[in-house]
């Protein structure tokens, strides 16, 4: 988590970023959310909703407020299946006529490792998936949606859940909760993958972006650095695990107490889920193993490698 920022916008208002785009923030704050889910409405005739956000009428009407004389909502574009991003896909889909456009349901694009630790029922997770949701169409990573006068590139950049997408906008993206500035992403197994989101980095990081909008808080004004930034802070509690667990096999929720001391209690759930994400990509490496099956509470210890 990052300090505070000034960002605070009226809830529920279109107002426009740059040419072509505007943002509405969902009545929906909170630790997790910010100030709200961003929704995007991109174009001036044909319009893409990105993230219309979560199921709530009365962000239902400000989007719909916000369709102007001669525009039309032409497509509904969900980043991913997280309560706070896609359950409004299908109310306004039937308001508007519009298709539902995603990488899939909430279970796809998962690893066959995540696959596996939630057939096993062990890890726990699950939090804020939207179970139910459905997209009219999927896309793949490389695919292009386009509309009057804009064209955007889906990027498959699993991580925070299976079937995330990044918008690529020319030399802009819609990073959605990939890549946020007030604070690093959730990855919670068995839906986050921590070995995913480091690769969904490094296929950012191969491009120059001028900016980034995020499904929470403000645009990313660095947004190349931002990533070097991520990237880099993964590692370093990555190092602190590995420190800590040369002293004495530990579960991911004494982890998280003793790495994450300065974090809210509130947040230190979250911070144990990002840890045990750290712990199953290590498991894989095979850094460390779990003592027994592996899952949510088991303790982990570094494996001694064979120097002989």
């Amino acid at each position: 988590m990052l300090p505070p920022d000034d960002f605070n916008p009226p809830v529920g208002i279109a107002e426009t970023l740059e040419a072509g785009l505007r943002r509405i923030v969902a009545p929906n704050p909170s630790p997790m959310t910010y100030r709200g889910t961003n929704t995007y409405l991109l174009g001036k005739t044909d319009l893409a909703v990105i993230d219309p956000g979560p199921e709530d009428q009365t962000h239902l009407a400000a989007i719909l407020a916000a369709v102007q004389p001669g525009q039309r909502i032409s497509h509904i574009i969900v980043t991913h299946a997280h309560l706070d991003h896609s359950p409004l896909a299908r109310p306004l889909a039937l308001a508007s006529g519009a298709p539902v456009l995603a990488f899939g349901t909430a279970t796809a694009g998962r690893s066959e490792v995540m696959a596996a630790l939630a057939a096993g029922g062990l890890i726990g997770g699950g939090e804020g998936i939207d179970a139910a949701f459905a997209p009219d169409f999927t896309l793949a990573h490389g695919d292009l949606i386009e509309g009057d006068g804009w064209t955007l590139e889906a990027l498959h950049t699993p991580g925070h859940i299976g079937n995330h997408l990044c918008l690529a906008w020319e030399d802009a993206c819609f990073t959605a909760d990939h890549v946020m500035d007030w604070a690093s992403s959730l990855v919670s197994p068995p839906d986050g993958d921590l070995t995913d989101f480091m690769a969904s980095c490094a296929l950012l990081q191969s491009r120059q972006w001028r900016i980034f909008h995020p499904g929470h808080g403000a645009p990313v004004d660095a947004p190349n650095a931002r990533l070097d930034w991520l990237v880099a802070h993964r590692r370093t509690r990555e190092a602190a695990i590995l420190e800590r667990l040369l002293e004495q096999p530990a579960t991911a929720a004494s982890l998280a107490a003793h790495i994450y001391a300065d974090t809210p209690a509130s947040l230190l759930g979250a911070a144990t889920r990002n840890v045990l994400a750290h712990l199953v990509d290590l498991t894989g490496k095979g850094v460390i193993a779990p003592l027994g099956s592996l899952h949510a509470t088991a303790d982990f210890e570094l494996v001694q490698k064979n120097s002989g």
